[in-house]
């Protein structure tokens, strides 16, 4: 609250009279109730952002003894090692001399960029993304409720013509590039992800004599 306060009025030198003096005093404790009530009321209503977070299922060790899994329809490995470097190959992998007879696995390499991953992925999981599209001009037309949308769209990425993507990294890989991969396979549509399986020695071997 504002108070005036007046101060009485006296004679100066001469008989002059002389004017009153005013002095304004503003009282503050309204104001800072005031603010404190707004700052109690905005903290009580407001929405705090919530990190955004991806599931992940991690497989389990198989117990000592049991029989090795079975290969991988459609798979794609990917391994990730140092200097953002990505080395992949598809199907099954065979070691040179392998009793298959079957040519020895060449790893190729790409990148993180959208020539690179994106490309290749895309390319792998055209199927999936062309089956997602379709729901997805149905969607915007109107035609296909969006709960229905995602619910199809996840069927299509569980789908065995869709592809697995396998993540196997090393002691150099960055979380950063771990993170990064998840999100391009997120991205391209790829629904059936592993990550956690270590690599066979037969892989790192090969795996060296890429990068050194």
């Amino acid at each position: 609250m504002a108070e005036i306060a007046e101060s009485s009025g006296g004679h100066g030198k001469g008989g002059k009279k002389r004017a009153k003096k005013q002095s304004t005093r503003v009282d503050m404790t309204p104001m800072v109730d005031l603010a404190f009530l707004l700052l109690t009321f905005f903290v009580l209503t407001a929405t705090f952002a919530k990190p955004k977070s991806m599931e992940l299922s991690l497989p389990a060790k198989p117990p000592i003894g049991s029989p090795p899994p079975p290969p991988v329809k459609k798979g794609v490995t990917f391994l990730l090692t140092k200097d953002d470097k990505i080395f992949y190959y598809a199907g099954e992998f065979y070691e040179v001399g392998n009793s298959k007879g079957m040519p020895p696995t060449d790893l190729k390499e790409t990148n993180f960029s959208s020539e690179g991953l994106h490309k290749l992925l895309m390319e792998q999981n055209q199927w999936a993304n062309d089956e997602i599209e379709k729901l997805r001009t149905q969607n915007k037309a109107k035609t296909l409720a969006d709960t229905a949308f995602k619910r199809m769209a996840v069927d299509i990425t569980a789908n065995t013509n869709a592809i697995t993507a396998l993540i196997k990294t090393d002691d150099k890989t960055t979380y950063r590039n771990v993170i990064d991969m998840l999100d391009e396979l997120k991205i391209c549509n790829v629904g059936k992800r592993v990550l956690g399986v270590e690599m066979m020695p037969s892989e790192y071997i090969l795996l060296q004599a890429k990068i050194n």
